[in-house]
């Protein structure tokens, strides 16, 4: 991955979260799911042993969140929030006029996000490969699911607090 704008962006806190994450779910997190699949084994026939196939889902589940984790922090590009210089980049926070409605989002992964009500858009959605690189007062549009042309004005960028 050599073009930036398709690395995701992490804040070394959001790194740290999500390495922790990974590293219980992958030691302690698959020690009890194995005794819970093991006891539930134990208790006789698995066709009909709801215990067992609930604590299968939850592992598939687990197994699924650990795989992300793991690509999510090899590619990631950690490092402080971009300070705003009234560029829109992965890591900062951006008010935009979009289809008329303002709304204000931040540009990158939700892992980042953590604990802020902001909405989050990623830099390879629609909408954040049209802004990527554009300036306050800037206008673009970029195309909807549905085939409409949506418009958008960049109005501010904000370097993200947390």
């Amino acid at each position: 991955m050599s073009d930036d704008t398709q690395v995701p962006f992490l804040t070394q806190e959001a790194y740290d979260r999500l390495a922790a994450e990974l590293e219980t779910l992958s030691t302690t997190g698959r020690e009890e799911i194995a005794k819970r699949i093991e006891a539930a084994r134990e208790e006789g026939d698995l066709k009909e042993n709801g215990g067992y196939h609930a604590a299968k889902d939850e592992q598939g589940k687990q197994e699924a969140r650990i795989r992300q984790l793991q690509a999510l922090l090899k590619d990631a590009k950690v490092g402080v929030a971009p300070e705003s210089n009234g560029v829109v980049e992965p890591g900062t926070v951006v008010t935009a006029l979009v289809f008329g409605d303002e709304e204000r989002f931040l540009l990158g992964s939700r892992e980042i996000a953590g604990g802020t009500d902001l909405d989050v858009y990623s830099e390879r959605s629609p909408l954040g490969a049209a802004i990527i690189g554009l300036r306050e007062g800037d206008r673009t549009s970029y195309q909807a699911p549905t085939g409409k042309d949506v418009p958008v004005e960049v109005v501010k960028v904000e370097t993200f607090t947390g």
